[in-house]
């Protein structure tokens, strides 16, 4: 019986030992060796001292090593943290401090901008997957590898232990990190492969950072049933048309990723004239599918069966809606239906159950729900609405913030957000985030940031007024904000205006800029 998610590999490397378990370009990894290679990583980290409930770091881009990353920290008995690379160095010394990271696993492609942050004094001990890096503890990857495992000890690891932090934007300006444990990890993999019918023969995309939490379909639940997972690099991500080669090369029959992906391969990847008859789920989740362009998609790919993806990242997954045939009409495709082992209910902002057919906010208990949120207890408190059964006895739902209704058929629809908190081209952002960042700069009186939908082109717009005697421009605020958010979160235009549209109670009105940016 498996409990927890380092189970995954060694079952799966004894019943598969000789199968691929993760692709890369031109690299690939056994089930034998990743599990080998696995046990070599957790041996060193043990060696460096880490134990039960540490946190390393995963600092690195999509590669073969991504794979030896994750379990390796598991089977430690640590819970991994991705880092991402591409993001500005105040936010990696931030997560770093923030979850006490002092052990980085990379490869030598990431020396360059590790050397920086060493030189900013972020506290690290060692780092993993590197030789060449003077006044910290180093070991390469080959160095690694060729240890023995004749010491081994293996850590007793339980399902209720710390397997990984991914952090999201925290409407304070800070971004916060999510808690999972073997066990919510765990039942999200075993749920989706009973849902999508997994097989050991099948071949996974996985288009996803490890900081997206998409990436843990391809990393945790393909494994489960001895499926190969094809890691898409880079540079596939972004030529379509290459994109929809190697897809067709490595004959994939699971695809997961954002619509955004799925819209792109429609419209610029050649799919009329190449074969994806080998695709038998198309799976997509993070934001709203266009109908129109979804029926479009599946007209090219009539074998596949497709499915809307619904879940916050505290929730792993929780949601599903299946589709065998293109839908009619223009209407928001639903989220569906709650999955095994997972009820809801839906509230008015007094927390008492709506009646049927009206909107309200969706809270959810299930097996796949997060531990909480790492070092914030008030706020894991306020996300969490509790029913008691009996005394000293609660059920727990996660609060996730979104605003729906059942219809006719049962199914849930998703109407929107009760926050600011927006789905940008798979992201999770909060709009609070961006403008308090903006806000931090001296020039800056006041802001609102807009996401702007016209044409079918989602764009994030800043609108600010700023202190007439300053020289400062909007690429300079656009500047700004590349040093402290994410690329995804930076508004595509910075626009200075000279005041701002207000309602009757003085607050900004939105939605009469909205109107001025679209006549600009």
């Amino acid at each position: 019986m498996i409990y927890n998610l380092v189970q995954i590999v060694e079952n799966s490397a004894k019943e598969f030992p000789s199968k691929v378990a993760f692709r890369y370009l031109n690299e690939s990894i056994t089930y034998r060796d990743l599990d080998i290679k696995t046990s070599q990583l957790a041996q060193h980290l043990a060696y460096l001292g880490v134990k039960k409930g540490d946190r390393v770091g995963i600092f690195l881009h999509r590669c073969l090593e991504t794979s030896i990353a994750i379990y390796g920290i598991l089977k430690s008995g640590a819970a991994y943290v991705p880092i991402d690379p591409f993001v500005p160095n105040e936010r990696i010394k931030f997560l770093v401090n923030d979850c006490g990271i002092k052990h980085l696993v990379t490869t030598p492609k990431q020396a360059k901008k590790i050397k920086k942050l060493l030189d900013a004094d972020i506290g690290l001990e060692s780092i993993i997957g590197v030789s060449e890096i003077d006044a910290i503890k180093t070991i390469s990857w080959e160095t690694l590898f060729k240890q023995s495992l004749e010491k081994y000890v293996p850590v007793n690891i339980l399902a209720e232990d710390l397997a990984y932090i991914l952090y999201t934007s925290g409407s304070t300006g800070a971004p916060k990190g999510i808690m999972h444990t073997h066990d919510s990890g765990l039942a999200f993999s075993k749920l989706v492969v009973d849902l999508y019918d997994f097989k050991s023969d099948d071949i996974v995309a996985n288009s996803a950072p490890l900081h997206f939490d998409v990436s843990i379909l391809g990393y945790c639940a393909a494994p489960l049933a001895g499926a190969t997972t094809v890691i898409i690099s880079d540079a596939h991500l972004k030529f379509p048309m290459s994109l929809a080669d190697m897809t067709v090369k490595e004959k994939v029959t699971i695809w997961y990723s954002v619509p955004l992906l799925l819209i792109e391969l429609l419209h610029k990847g050649g799919i009329e004239n190449k074969d994806f008859t080998s695709l038998r789920w198309v799976l997509f989740a993070g934001e709203v599918f266009a109908t129109k362009q979804l029926r479009t998609l599946m007209q090219h790919w009539p074998q596949a069966q497709f499915s809307n993806i619904y879940g916050p990242t505290e929730t792993n997954q929780c949601t599903y809606y299946n589709l065998s045939e293109p839908p009619e009409g223009d209407e928001p495709i639903p989220i569906g239906f709650t999955w095994k082992n997972t009820e809801y209910k839906i509230l008015d902002e007094a927390d008492n159950e709506v009646d049927k057919g009206e909107e309200g906010l969706l809270v959810i208990r299930s097996a796949t729900v997060m531990k909480g949120y790492w070092n914030n207890l008030a706020l894991t408190e306020a996300s969490f609405y509790k029913e008691e059964i009996a005394p000293g006895f609660e059920h727990r739902y996660y609060r996730t913030g979104d605003l729906v209704k059942v219809n006719r058929k049962g199914e849930i629809l998703f109407l929107g957000r009760k926050d600011r908190q927006i789905k940008f081209r798979g992201f999770r952002i909060e709009i609070d985030e961006i403008e308090n960042t903006l806000a931090k700069h001296d020039a800056v009186i006041e802001v609102a940031v807009i996401l702007i939908d016209g044409s079918g082109e989602k764009e994030l717009v800043a609108t600010v007024l700023v202190d007439e005697t300053s020289n400062i421009t909007g690429a300079d605020l656009k500047s700004h904000c590349k040093k402290h958010l994410p690329l995804y979160a930076v508004p595509g235009e910075v626009l200075l205006l000279k005041s701002f549209p207000r309602t009757s109670s003085g607050k900004i009105n939105r939605r009469e800029i909205e109107n001025i940016i679209s006549k600009i």
